[in-house]
């Protein structure tokens, strides 16, 4: 409250009492107070002009515009942002008539709010008015002439007030109140909009206050308006903004953006290099000393070698190097404590905080490689590429695998034919001597290289090391078994055609590079002849014929055949060279030319009949065309019905003599003669095919076009297709038969007239009686009414049942016997039968008529005959036929 009392020291009034008008400022002085800290844009206070004629355009100035601004509206603008002395700012605004040139002047005088002194409480809570501009009735006229509106100035509150709430802030009340019954309002953010209820003023008094602590780092100024209405709400004055700045205590410590700063220098840095910037910000007013931070270095780690490597600026938190020594092969890094204190480092009032600093020294060139020996060895076989014959290593003290560090070597001399070539190992920074041209043992045993090396970036500015260290390499090449060679490679023969067979051709030998081994001479022999013409010497490397050279061949290609020879020696190990032989084959006329296309269609009226034909040769120039065409004296028909004639070198067209010929095929031979020397001539045939042909020259004779368009591998081609349909039809008959053999056969076996069991079956025999006892019988009951084994008690089984014996293997018939088998096979059946003990008749009692167990009627082996047989007369039985001859002989004749 006290700080209000002493902002409004000069109220802002209205007053109705002068009303005599004199243009002009109407005070000489106008005293302000305004608080100590000025930001730019800030309004400070409303000068008063007074201006008789409303029509009058005033433009405002001031003596000091780099540090006060005066709007069209009289209102005075902070330009920039400072801080004011404790002594009175002084400065003139000026006023001047932008037509008439007429200038006021008034003198302004801004005084710092002093500090909060110990004054009474009455004084504090002194509240100043604000009073609403007033409107002046001329003449009781309806026209009416309002005063220009005032600003009034900022009204200051202190964030984080303890109270008591409501807080009274400043009354606001109208000069018609003496009049009316005014009410009183307020709006605007903190008001009547978000955040609410911050202000409230009393509706009768105007009485504008806050209700609760403020925080600037929140919101740092609320614009209110404050109105006048009437009971009705009729609005009595116009509105005037009120303008509240939050004034900002130390209620916030400096934060640093990050915790930890990384930073970088070089080592060997001068004092003065620039490091790295630190920032921190304080979320109090930055124009207040609040805000205002200070910079400083608690610590650093370590401390070699000096306590003090580093400086900062206070106020920018630029980190310098203040001292010299700083070398990354002893210390590799620093670690600073940085503090931030706001109250502009004030350590008794100002909040602090802190963050690390890590300073890393980055590695320079201050130390070039240098070789680990002076002389170094290695040895490598002639002949060999790509090969590493000696590793080179060397040492560096820069920072490994940095361009400080990175070696790179290059030979200075001994190299002179470039056979020598020197890697970098990116791992181990060894120097890789390789063998990137072939050596020669016979040329030379041994080299003696020189090589430097150095780094990849030039040494630092007053290093007094050499910037190179250099080194011998000595290398010996070991001699080892080469292969021969031929010469030359490929070796070219220019040879006609026709050469018969064991000519000689040429000689194609090889050279062994190898002047000091102690070998036996050298071995020839063919690796590649296509087509089997050539042979050689193994000794003396002689090439012969061994067929005859055919241009014209498949194995030809462009006149050229190649083959290929191999020489080996006699080494350890053996080692082997091979050689081309290309033979340029010369033509000779030895291939008489040939008609094509040998087959041709042709109507049978003389238009149009012409047939194009072309004569082939396959020789060359000049045993090729231009060719000669004519048809042969003999027969004499060829002349009668066709001639030829030639259109260029190549070509000839025939065509027929007579007007009509009848249809069908003619071999027209032609005779075609080249321009060798001497000429080569044939006689070829061309089968032509004249058929009848409609206005366009197409065949219509569908049947002679087919018969005459079959040729020669059409109709082989039918013929075999009939050969094979027929072939396949005598197989399937032969097949058929062969099946219904098979199928008689086996009615054979199953013929119930020469079924062996069947034949005891169909007989009336009903044994011999007692003395038959030895056969089975029971077996001759039918297999389909046995019962299985599986429902009968072990050991029960009936007599007539078929005893349970391996099946017998019969005999199988072939598909088509002899007929003279026939008799053999049955023969076997019949014993493989009599051999079953499962075939009927089984070895046991024939039962015809079993009846089951339990009958009432007795079985028929009851019967006692033997007592009465001999009283009983048999010999009737031998009158009943063969059937009871048996019977007749057990009972009949008497005691025998």
């Amino acid at each position: 409250l006290h700080i209000f009392c002493l902002v409004f020291q000069a109220p802002i009034k209205a007053t109705c009492e002068d009303m005599s008008c004199k243009t002009g400022f109407p005070e000489d002085v106008h005293s302000a107070v305004v608080s100590r800290s000025v930001h730019g844009g800030q309004p400070l206070l409303n000068v008063r002009f007074r201006s008789c004629d409303g029509n009058k355009k005033i433009h405002f100035g001031s003596s000091e515009p780099e540090d006060f601004r005066v709007g069209e509206d009289g209102v005075v603008y902070a330009e920039r942002s400072f801080q004011l002395s404790a002594e009175p700012t002084e400065f003139v605004v000026s006023a001047q008539d932008k037509e008439t040139q007429q200038e006021w002047q008034m003198r302004v005088k801004l005084t710092p709010e002093p500090a909060f002194t110990g004054a009474s409480e009455k004084d504090q809570r002194k509240i100043e008015e604000i009073i609403f501009p007033w409107q002046q009735y001329k003449h009781s006229s309806p026209l009416k002439r309002q005063k220009r509106d005032w600003v009034i100035p900022p009204i200051n509150l202190p964030e984080n007030s303890k109270g008591p709430f409501p807080q009274e802030l400043v009354r606001i009340r109208s000069d018609r109140d003496k009049s009316l019954s005014l009410r009183y309002s307020v709006t605007g953010p903190g008001a009547d909009q978000p955040p609410t209820g911050i202000f409230i003023i009393n509706p009768i008094s105007g009485q504008l206050s806050v209700t609760k602590p403020l925080d600037r780092e929140q919101i740092a100024s609320f614009h209110l308006r404050a109105h006048a209405v009437d009971v009705n709400g009729n609005q009595v004055e116009n509105p005037i903004d009120i303008v509240i700045n939050v004034i900002d205590m130390n209620d916030n410590r400096p934060e640093f953006l990050h915790q930890v700063w990384n930073g970088t220098v070089p080592e060997g840095s001068k004092p003065g290099t620039y490091v790295m910037t630190v920032t921190a910000i304080d979320a109090d007013d930055p124009n207040t000393q609040n805000g205002m931070l200070r910079y400083r270095i608690v610590s650093q780690a370590p401390s070699s070698p000096s306590p003090n490597m580093f400086t900062i600026n206070n106020e920018t938190g630029d980190i310098i190097t203040v001292a010299a020594g700083l070398d990354r092969e002893k210390v590799q890094q620093y670690t600073l404590i940085i503090q931030a204190t706001d109250m502009e480092g004030n350590p008794t009032y100002g909040l602090s905080n802190t963050a690390t600093a890590v300073i890393a020294v980055t590695d320079v060139n201050d130390n070039p490689p240098e070789f680990t020996a002076m002389t170094f060895y290695g040895e490598v076989p002639e002949n060999r590429v790509d090969v590493i014959v000696a590793n080179l290593t060397v040492t560096d003290k820069d920072q490994p695998h940095t361009p400080a560090w990175n070696a790179m070597y290059r030979m200075t001399g001994g190299d002179p034919t470039g056979r020598f070539a020197i890697l970098t190992d990116p791992n181990s920074n060894d120097g890789l001597v390789t063998v990137v041209k072939p050596i020669d043992f016979e040329t030379n045993r041994m080299f003696v290289l020189t090589v430097a090396a150095e780094n990849q970036v030039p040494l630092a500015k007053g290093i007094q090391h050499p910037p190179q260290s250099t080194a011998t390499v000595s290398i010996t090449v070991i001699d080892v078994n080469e292969s021969p060679y031929f010469v030359p490679n490929p070796k070219l023969v220019r040879q006609e055609e026709g050469l018969m067979a064991g000519s000689m051709l040429t000689t194609f030998t090889a050279q062994d590079p190898d002047r000091y081994m102690q070998q036996t001479s050298l071995r020839y022999s063919k690796l590649s002849d296509p087509a089997n013409w050539l042979k050689i010497d193994p000794v003396n490397g002689q090439i012969t014929t061994t067929a005859v050279l055919d241009r014209e061949s498949i194995y030809v290609q462009n006149n050229m055949y190649n083959a290929t020879f191999l020489a080996s020696d006699s080494g350890i190990p053996p080692m082997s060279g091979t050689g081309t032989l290309q033979i340029y084959l010369l033509d000779i006329n030895d291939n008489a030319p040939q008609v094509h296309p040998k087959e041709a269609t042709t109507c049978e009226t003389l238009q149009p009949n012409a047939i194009n034909i072309t004569a082939v040769d396959p020789d060359i120039d000049p045993n090729a065309g231009p060719f000669a065409f004519e048809l042969p004296d003999t027969p004499a028909s060829i002349k009668r019905n066709w001639t030829i004639v030639r259109i260029s070198g190549d070509h000839a067209q025939l065509s027929l003599r007579i007007r009509f010929l009848e249809a069908g095929i003619y071999d027209v031979p032609i005779v075609i003669t080249d321009s060798g020397n001497p000429h080569a001539s044939s006689t070829s045939v061309l089968k032509v095919k004249v058929c009848q042909c409609d206005i366009n020259g197409d065949c219509t004779d569908v049947d002679r076009i087919v018969g005459a368009g079959l040729g020669t591998g059409a109709i082989i081609a039918i013929l075999l297709c009939i050969i094979i349909l027929l072939i396949l039809v005598l197989m399937f008959v032969v097949w058929m038969k062969r099946r219904d053999k098979e199928r008689q056969a086996k009615q054979l076996l199953i013929d119930p007239e020469d079924d062996v069991r069947d034949n005891i079956l169909k007989y009336d025999e009903e044994g011999g009686g007692e003395e038959d006892q030895d056969y089975d019988l029971s077996q001759l009951q039918q297999p389909d009414t046995v019962e299985p084994d599986a429902i009968k008690p072990v050991g029960i089984r009936r007599l007539d049942e078929r005893p349970i014996h391996a099946e017998p293997q019969y005999p199988v018939r072939s598909a088509a016997p002899h007929p003279g088998d026939i008799g053999d096979f049955i023969n076997e059946g019949l014993k493989a039968a009599d051999n079953d003990p499962t075939a009927p008749p089984y070895d046991s009692l024939l039962v015809f008529d079993y009846e089951g167990s339990g009958s009432t009627a007795g079985s028929l082996s009851s019967l006692n005959s033997s007592s009465s047989g001999g009283e009983q007369d048999y010999d009737y039985l031998n009158d009943w036929g063969p059937r009871f001859k048996k019977l007749a002989d057990m009972y009949g004749g008497g005691d025998d």
